[in-house]
């Protein structure tokens, strides 16, 4: 099985104390089997630019980050899908940020379970495959 990391579950890696079981569970999938979205990436860039420790953010990014995934962008075939369960949502009054929609439509694009802490979040997203952050012992 392959995942696609929402920006929370990269950022749970390079905490100073991460979730052990978490860890263990991501030591357990393939480096093949890993991927982020481009937007994931942007976020953690924004992150890091706001923040004070901008050096720190930029090193854990280019050393820690993009050698550990695949970064998949938000094409044509996600901005579809994107459209299609953005207005979904909106008729059903659940709307969800633009960002997250754009990582769940990359997700659904390339058939990827979203790893997040945000399942609540995602979870109103049809046939989205979610593994929460807090299970990470648990296949």
């Amino acid at each position: 099985m392959a995942y696609l990391f929402d920006t929370d579950a990269i950022s749970e890696v390079l905490r100073r104390r991460p979730a052990p079981s978490y860890l263990r569970w991501l030591a357990s999938v393939p480096r093949e089997e890993q991927f982020a979205s481009a937007v994931s990436l942007a976020e953690l860039y924004k992150g890091a630019y706001r923040s004070q420790a901008l050096e720190r953010h930029l090193h854990n990014i280019q050393q820690h980050v993009l050698p550990a995934v695949t970064v998949l962008p938000f094409d044509a075939a996600a901005a579809q899908i994107f459209g299609e369960i953005s207005a979904h949502l909106e008729q059903s009054g659940q709307r969800l940020a633009d960002a997250d929609l754009q990582i769940a439509a990359t997700a659904l694009h390339h058939s990827l379970t979203l790893v997040t802490g945000n399942t609540r979040h995602f979870e109103r997203v049809p046939g989205l495959m979610l593994k929460p952050i807090k299970d990470g012992v648990s296949g």
